[in-house]
């Protein structure tokens, strides 16, 4: 009888060295593009066709951003694994803030005003839809994109007229057209046109108890190819700085860019924030909402907002006939001195 009292353990099977080493370089090679992502959107580096489309997406590539994170930590890859870590930390950085309420943001002691933004799509959205939304919610104001004289009309007949009396209307052929409909007086500020031909409808409003209020219905060309990407640079530069110490400046409507895109993050720095950002509501997404679905939803309607408003919810909603859902936020005014 053999004893097997002092032999040895038997080791545990390993790779070959060479499987390992190649093991390590698919994850580096794994790693990389999303090391490149996260970096052009810390360092707003998007420029041109096709970054600055794809910069949209960046919430779902940071998701997936713990796929290489996982992969290293199972396979024990120490260095890609610290490597993946700061990525998806990046990414967090960047997109988490939008999920989370700002708890210490000030609200004012002033009127609420509740605003909406619909882009009607050539006019051809759903003007009964747009109304019962209008009433509904209570709307105050309403800022109108891709507006012309055949969905001013519809809007007309549907009712809009009785709900929001006060219009400031540039109706256009296309694209191009804009307005602001409001429950409270206006005061037509004329129509703001980029030189890509898109423009924007502006209006002074007289909010009972409030300072004044100066808003656009906003809408810059669109990144949609390579071509059309410098008119969207110069469309956003060229929205108007927030007056601090004048009246409360919003800007309401389809932006064209998300909060991933440096030329949007550029107009928030001359005095805005993002009413959908401020209640945590950052994340949810606004367009394309039509036969497009191979497109992932990305937020690209947005309010902004004076920094001196305060912000109580924003909510979205399906409109037959467009691709993008109304955006609706409860607003806090600063209240009048007077």
């Amino acid at each position: 009888m053999v004893s097997t009292q002092d032999s040895p353990p038997l080791a545990a099977p390993t790779a070959p060295p060479g499987r390992r080493r190649w093991l390590t370089v698919l994850l580096w090679l794994l790693i990389a593009p999303f090391a490149l992502w996260a970096a052009a959107r810390v360092f707003g580096l998007e420029s041109g066709f096709p970054t600055v489309q794809l910069i949209a997406f960046t919430p779902y590539v940071a998701l997936a951003s713990l796929a290489p994170l996982a992969i290293a930590l199972l396979t024990k890859r120490i260095w890609p694994a610290v490597a993946a870590a700061v990525v998806t930390v990046a990414f967090a950085a960047c997109v988490l803030p939008r999920w989370i309420s700002d708890s210490d943001a000030g609200t004012p002691a002033g009127p609420t005003l509740r605003v909406m933004s619909v882009n009607m799509l050539l006019g051809g959205a759903d003007p009964g839809q747009i109304v019962r939304l209008v009433r509904d919610s209570a709307v105050d104001l309403l800022a109108v994109q891709e507006y012309t004289d055949e969905g001013r009309a519809a809007l007309r007949r549907a009712g809009l007229d009785e709900a929001l009396p006060n219009v400031v209307a540039y109706p256009r052929p296309g694209v191009t057209g804009s307005a602001v409909y409001s429950r409270f007086p206006l005061v037509d500020k004329g129509y703001r046109r980029f030189a890509s031909d898109f423009g924007q409808a502006r209006a002074g409003v007289r909010v009972p108890g409030a300072l004044d209020v100066y808003v656009e219905s906003v809408h810059p060309c669109a990144p949609s190819d390579g071509d059309r990407d410098a008119c969207w640079v110069s469309d956003l530069a060229a929205q108007p700085a927030a007056t601090p110490g004048g009246p409360v400046n919003l800007l309401i409507g389809d932006f064209n860019a998300t909060l991933d895109h440096a030329a949007l993050r550029q107009v928030l720095a001359k005095g805005y924030h993002d009413a959908a950002d401020v209640v945590g509501a950052g994340l949810t997404t606004s367009w394309p909402y039509d036969d497009r679905w191979f497109i992932p939803g990305v937020t690209i309607d947005h309010v902004l907002t004076d920094e001196r408003v305060g912000v109580r919810k924003v909510t979205v909603h399906r409109v037959a006939g467009t691709d993008h859902k109304a955006v609706f936020a409860e607003l806090v005014l600063p209240k009048a001195d007077r």
